[in-house]
């Protein structure tokens, strides 16, 4: 729990986070994500506003977007049908995340004080330096984040440890910069993202984190996404 003085200087410091959380039929997971986020941003006194883009979920993700909406306020909440949500973002930060559940709530508070130690443009979260791992993949995905990873390290040499992750906070300005220069999709586009910062001088901080699988649902790391992953390395790999 914060304390009162922390609280104040957090909500004094001027800056808010936009979580923007990309969401395909996660209609189980999204309550129990966004009431996480709340309870946080709530006890840390840091101002945020969360935003659901989702991809036309079949499952009715959108529609219990809505209904949280409308739960916690259009001043906290917004709920998009389409890919731009950068569009609707306030905040001077922005935090991408998945909306499994795989990323705690308990990594912000290292993810904010990192960013504020080296004033970093984009701070993402590490499952393959210090304490950071993964729990609860079978050996099969293991094998496939660890090659795919360390392919990425050869041949793109990105000066980061975790290319694929999906847990980051950017300046907003950095995020908009890099989107604009950034062609992937899926998978290939977190990895592309921390080479255009690369290529942009931009300065990257990481923090360890532990990798949990989903509560809800399966993942969609398919053949399709595995070859995508492969095209886009070799295509990163010749462009940059």
């Amino acid at each position: 729990m914060a304390s009162r003085k922390s609280l104040q200087a957090n909500r004094a410091n001027g800056d808010k986070y936009s979580v923007l959380l990309p969401t395909y039929n996660e209609r189980e997971n999204l309550p129990l994500i966004v009431w996480l986020l709340v309870k946080y941003f709530g006890e840390s006194g840091h101002d945020y506003e969360i935003i659901v883009i989702d991809d036309g979920s079949p499952d009715g993700t959108l529609e219990v977007a809505e209904q949280l909406q409308k739960i916690y306020g259009d001043d906290k909440m917004v709920s998009t049908a389409y890919i731009h949500g950068m569009k609707h973002a306030t905040g001077n930060f922005i935090i991408i995340m998945d909306a499994d559940l795989i990323n705690s709530h308990y990594y912000y508070l290292f993810l904010f004080r990192k960013q504020k130690e080296g004033d970093y443009d984009l701070v993402s979260g590490t499952r393959y330096q210090g304490s950071g791992g993964v729990y609860g993949w079978d050996l099969r995905r293991k094998l496939i984040s660890r090659g795919a990873n360390f392919l990425a390290q050869v041949l793109l040499r990105p000066g980061a440890s975790d290319l694929t992750g999906s847990f980051r906070l950017y300046k907003k300005k950095v995020l908009e910069s890099l989107v604009e220069r950034c062609v992937s999709k899926g998978y290939v586009f977190q990895m592309e993202m921390i080479v255009r910062a690369r290529q942009l001088n931009y300065t990257v901080g990481e923090v360890p984190i532990s990798f949990v699988d989903r509560v809800y649902g399966e993942s969609k790391l398919g053949g399709n996404e595995i070859v995508s992953y492969a095209k886009g390395l070799l295509t990163l790999f010749a462009t940059t």
